[in-house]
């Protein structure tokens, strides 16, 4: 009984020992760090973060395994390593302010969607790239999912609104200032418009494929976003993942890939369903559709 209450003492002295202020402390510290990261996660900033992640365990080998030279070489890069930070991370370092001074810092972030959500989403998108398909408009639609496509975001054009087809539709419409560049929807939520994407520097592509493909495969190739291509030159609907590419997709066939993908099926799965890589795509394109040689899509 002695050891009981003894134990219950020492459970009582703990409980004191950590105040109500330091669980805040630490709730507070551990939200800024999860914000920070998904802050600069898809960013550049994240590829830095790697390159000094690198960088530091070089210097613990040099300190381990007596490394002289590299240890010596580190000792005259340190001094200089707060500017060099602020100078790397300054775009970042701007943006996470502009983020804290909006009030998004804290209420920004991951996206989580249903099932009836990721439907009605595949329902609309289905939708206006099978519209468009028919009336022979281009198109190219980005849909974000884990990793963060901020820096394409960044150098489109703010719109912020819901999805839905008829909104797709005016901004992808010849006459629209808009409709120059990608879609980028995040949720169920268009973020940018008249987005520029990377282009895929995959030598396999050749000349078949054009601008508006090989911006839907290089995005694809660097980020886990799932992209959606029509064709302005023949009406195909294109579905990019991973750096893979099929085209003439009916929209029953586009509604289901959207589905899995965004429920969070497994990509390379989806790929082979959809029954080709970008080397298949190329060759099938290659015997399929000559006159569109020197279109530019």
């Amino acid at each position: 009984m002695k050891e009981l209450a003894d134990a219950f003492g020492r459970l009582g002295s703990l409980s004191f020992g950590l105040r109500l202020i330091d669980i805040v402390d630490i709730l507070v510290v551990a939200v800024i760090v999860y914000k920070l990261i998904m802050l600069v996660k898809g960013t550049r900033a994240w590829q830095i973060i790697l390159g000094l992640g690198v960088f530091f365990l070089l210097g613990l080998m040099s300190v381990h395994f007596k490394m002289r030279a590299l240890s010596l070489l580190i000792q005259q890069v340190i001094p200089l390593g707060p500017v060099a930070l602020v100078m790397l991370f300054y775009p970042e370092l701007r943006r996470a302010l502009e983020e804290i001074g909006r009030l998004h810092f804290l209420g920004g972030g991951f996206v989580v969607m249903g099932h009836e959500d990721i439907s009605n989403l595949a329902d609309e998108l289905t939708r206006v790239v099978a519209d468009m398909s028919r009336a022979r408009i281009g198109a190219l639609i980005v849909i974000e999912r884990e990793v963060g496509l901020e820096n394409i975001i960044s150098n489109g054009r703010p719109v912020d609104a819901r999805v839905s087809a008829d909104l797709l539709r005016t901004i992808f419409h010849p006459g629209s200032p808009l409709h120059d560049g990608a879609v980028v929807i995040r949720g169920k939520r268009i973020v940018a418009a008249s987005c520029t994407l990377p282009l895929s520097d995959n030598p396999r592509l050749g000349t078949m494929i054009h601008t508006r493909h090989k911006a839907a495969i290089g995005v694809s190739e660097q980020s886990d976003a799932v992209v959606l291509v029509v064709s302005e030159e023949t009406g195909l609907i294109s579905l990019s993942v991973e750096g893979a590419i099929l085209r003439g997709l009916t929209p029953d066939q586009v509604h289901s890939r959207l589905v899995e993908l965004l429920q969070g099926g497994d990509e390379s799965n989806s790929v082979r369903h959809l029954g080709q890589t970008v080397s298949g795509a190329f060759s099938k394109m290659r015997g399929a559709n000559h006159t569109d040689r020197n279109a530019k899509q």
